[in-house]
């Protein structure tokens, strides 16, 4: 297969580009402007707003919101009923009673960086940067940047420890026990360093 799958029920505006062997399951809503990478699989019933930015190979479970405002780069995993909400001050009307338009609110920007995955049921607050292979545990409110490697979960979500790329949880010294990958501080989060076996 080389373009897209796109189920018969979904509803995918003509104005959305959509990459090659990308599918787009049962009810999943694409809106106008919205583009999607190629190898992308976007389960049944997932919005995706207007705008959004949904990179390579990345997968958007069933019933998740990625409201205008959000881009995800290569490799994400969003699991099944995530929100990304795009509004810190929400409000359905202006002080004098008149609905609210386009033109009376301001876009929050949330960015999730290359290959980091969000759990079931999260929350991501807008303005928020999400960083490359992070991990968000399920039920989680994200309401501030999330560094390179971290494990962040609860309400509001706090740093719990750190993770591998292959998602297991680092041990004190920074290593993977299940696949020996190394790991040394990078900013605020973490980088890869060459693992002693490999030396």
């Amino acid at each position: 297969m080389s373009g897209p799958r796109i189920h018969p029920t979904a509803e995918v505006s003509p104005r959305a580009v959509i990459g090659d062997r990308a599918s787009i399951w049962h009810h999943a809503q694409v809106r106008e402007d919205a583009t999607i990478g190629p190898g992308c699989i976007i389960g049944k019933g997932v919005y995706i707003d207007a705008g959004v930015c949904i990179g390579a190979n990345c997968k958007v479970q069933n019933y998740s919101c990625v409201y205008h405002g959000t881009t995800l780069e290569d490799g994400v995993f969003v699991g099944p009923e995530v929100v990304f909400t795009n509004d810190r001050y929400p409000r359905a009307i202006n002080p004098d009673g008149a609905l609210k338009g386009d033109s009376d609110w301001e876009v929050g920007q949330t960015i999730v960086r290359y290959g980091a995955a969000i759990g079931s049921r999260s929350v991501v607050l807008p303005g928020v940067t999400i960083g490359r292979w992070a991990l968000v545990a399920a039920g989680s409110v994200v309401t501030k940047d999330v560094p390179d490697h971290a494990l962040v979960g609860g309400n509001p979500a706090r740093l719990l420890g750190w993770v591998c790329v292959c998602a297991r949880r680092l041990n004190d010294a920074l290593v993977c026990d299940t696949c020996g990958r190394a790991y040394g501080r990078a900013g605020a989060g973490l980088a890869a360093v060459e693992s002693a076996a490999a030396r």
